[in-house]
Formats: C-alpha cells, structure tokens, sequence
C-alpha cells in the first residue's frame, strides 16, 4: 500500500529518473553492455519521462548514446568561462589580455549557442562579422588559433567534445607587412615625450634593429664593449647573431655599464632590478607615440626604421638580412625599394673596372661588315 502511495506522490514531488539497470533485468532496467546509466529526464511529468526512457533506448540500440559527450548541452559562454579560469592563467599577461580582448569580440555572436551547434559555416559567418569591421586576416588568425585552443582543451581536458569545428575552417592568407618608418623629425618628437629610462631601450632599437624581447632580455654577457658588439644568442629563428654597435649604441651601453646593478646580469631594468616587462614598455610607448602624434607606429616599427635606413644609404639587401637575423632574403625584401643607392653602387662598380660599353659598339660594326 505504501509502495502504491509513493509511486503516486512520484510526478508530484520530484522529477522522474530512469535507471537503465545493465546487470539485472527489472521493468525499469533494460540490458546493454554491462554498464549501468543514470540520469535525470527533467520533468516532473511521467508520460513525457516515458517518452524520453524510449528515446534513450532507441539510442541504445542504435550505438549512439555512449558516443554523447558532457559538452552537448554546454555553450560558447560555458566554454569561455572555464578556460579563461583554468587555462588562460597559465599564459603571459598579454596572452590573457589578446584572450580578453577576442571574447569581448565572440561572445555578442556566439555568447549561449551550444557548441554543437558552432559548425564551419557560423564561424565563416562570424569571419565575415568581422571583416564588415574592418579587422585584417592576421587579426582573424589570431582569433581564430585562439577559438582552436579553446576547443582542443574541451575535447582533450574537460571531454566535452569529440571533434573541433574550428579546425575545419583553413587560416587566411596574410599581407600584414607594414612600411612604416621614422623621419629624422619624427624621431625627435617620439624620444621627447616618454621617460629616459624608455628612450635608451628605443634608440638602441633604432640603432640595432633589436627585438623587442631581445633588448628587454640583453644581458651584459652578450654586450661587447670592446670589440663593439652585440651578440644575440637565441634569435627568433633560432640562430645566433652578431651586431656591429654605433657610436649612438655604444654611449647608451657604457653608461648603462657605469650605473649597473651587479645584482643581475640584464642591461635594462625595472626600479627593483627586474627584468621590464612589455606591458609597461607598451603602455608608455603608447603614450608617448600619442604625444607626438604617431599613432600609426608600434614598437616593432623601430625594428623596419633601422632596417629601412640601412637600405636608404645603400647597404646591400643581404648585409640587412644578416643584421636583422631573417632566416632568408625574401623576407627582407619588403625594403628593396628603398636600395636605389645600393643600385646605383652596383652599376659604379662597372664604370670604375675599366670595362666600358665601347667594346659593345665595336662588335656591332663588326657583325654589320
């Protein structure tokens, strides 16, 4: 009697539950593989409980309820949450800050869509968004190659997922290269208006082609004062490189070295002896490149300004390739056409070895006869 009175009370007070029982055979249990299954339906309602118990065993049947992930009812927001808690925090603060940034972007257009339902053609839409407004497809990369991420951590850490949409939507040819350089006045009005300690790291950019990382990481070990070098031993590509120092470089490193701390090894540092971090070069390379009204340079740009003036006073495309530490020439030929004197030399060379176009004219007549 008391059995009958519960199973009445059930539809009312909670919400019915199958127990697909694997080891015993029961009327609500049903035999499939040795695996026992538990889960909610989701309402209180015990005709529409029923109709789900069939549906799952129909699944069952078909093999297609053991292939269901946790993540099938889990959106992009879920996804964002848990990954910048769990896993962004293990990346650099301007990592964390380009993840910040690409979300603020995704989630107004993907925000609660589960992420079954995120497929190749809504992320090509989201592409398109973005495109509308005005972004480059080295930004899309980036967005993109972090989206990925996100995924491949969903699938591999958390079993959310099987497979990775992202992954099925190709990158974008990129034609990101920027032909930005300082005028001798630009220059000028750029070193006045940011601190002294950030003009150093920023004119032995200029006169160096430096790196960012590669100045803020320079340690005196690799600074030559006497043989008036620089040498860079873990270079972006890798390989070694060894860099001439100018008499405006070479002023910056013996006064750095008069006022060392020999509490470390790095040239450039914080108030506390620290390495300088690139949030703080950026955020006052910002300022002062506003101040002088240059808010279409960044900090990489003194790199191309170095580069750009070697070409413009005729230094050959290969002698700048090997300073800047390119693994070939063709990355260096963004700056060819600055190489008009280098061209002209060339052809001086001739003139000046005694080999005229005389002997030319001579042999025409020639074959003429």
């Amino acid at each position: 009697m008391i059995k009958k009175s519960l199973k009445r009370l059930l539809p009312m007070y909670a919400k019915a539950y199958i127990i697909l029982d694997t080891v015993q055979r029961t009327p609500s249990s049903i035999t499939y593989g040795g695996r026992r299954i538990r889960r909610s339906t989701g309402t209180p309602k015990l005709e529409l409980a029923k109709a789900i118990e069939a549906k799952l065993r129909t699944e069952l049947i078909e093999g297609k309820y053991f292939d269901r992930c946790e993540g099938e009812e889990k959106t992009f927001q879920d996804m964002a949450d848990r990954f910048m808690l769990e896993y962004a925090p293990k990346n650099s603060k301007r990592t964390q800050m380009h993840y910040k940034t690409t979300l603020g972007h995704a989630l107004p257009f993907f925000g609660n869509m589960k992420l079954t339902s995120i497929t190749p053609k809504r992320i090509a839409e989201y592409k398109a968004m973005r495109y509308s407004r005005g972004i480059k497809p080295g930004t899309f990369n980036l967005e993109r190659a972090m989206f990925s991420k996100m995924f491949n951590v969903a699938i591999r850490e958390w079993e959310w997922l099987k497979e990775n949409s992202v992954s099925k939507v190709s990158r974008d040819r990129e034609n990101n290269h920027r032909d930005r350089w300082l005028s001798i006045e630009d220059e000028r009005r750029l070193l006045e208006n940011m601190p002294e300690w950030l003009r150093e790291i920023v004119l032995l950019a200029l006169h160096t082609g430096l790196r960012q990382d590669e100045l803020l990481s320079l340690t005196w070990d690799r600074a030559n004062l006497l043989q008036r070098t620089i040498v860079i031993q873990k270079s972006k590509n890798g390989r070694a490189r060894t860099i001439p120092l100018t008499s405006v470089a070479m002023g910056i490193l013996e006064e750095k070295a008069r006022i060392r701390n020999l509490k470390t090894d790095l040239v450039f540092t914080n108030t506390i002896g620290k390495k300088i971090g690139k949030s703080w070069v950026l955020e006052n390379f910002i300022i002062a490149r506003k101040k002088a009204g240059l808010d279409d340079f960044h900090f990489h740009d003194l790199r191309h300004t170095f580069a750009t003036r070697l070409a413009q006073r005729g230094v050959d495309l290969y002698t700048i390739s090997k300073l800047l530490g390119h693994v070939n020439i063709a990355m260096t030929q963004r700056y060819a056409h600055h190489c008009q004197e280098s061209l002209r030399a060339g052809i001086a060379v001739l003139e000046n070895s005694g080999h005229d176009l005389v002997t030319v004219g001579e042999i025409r007549n020639v074959s003429n006869a």
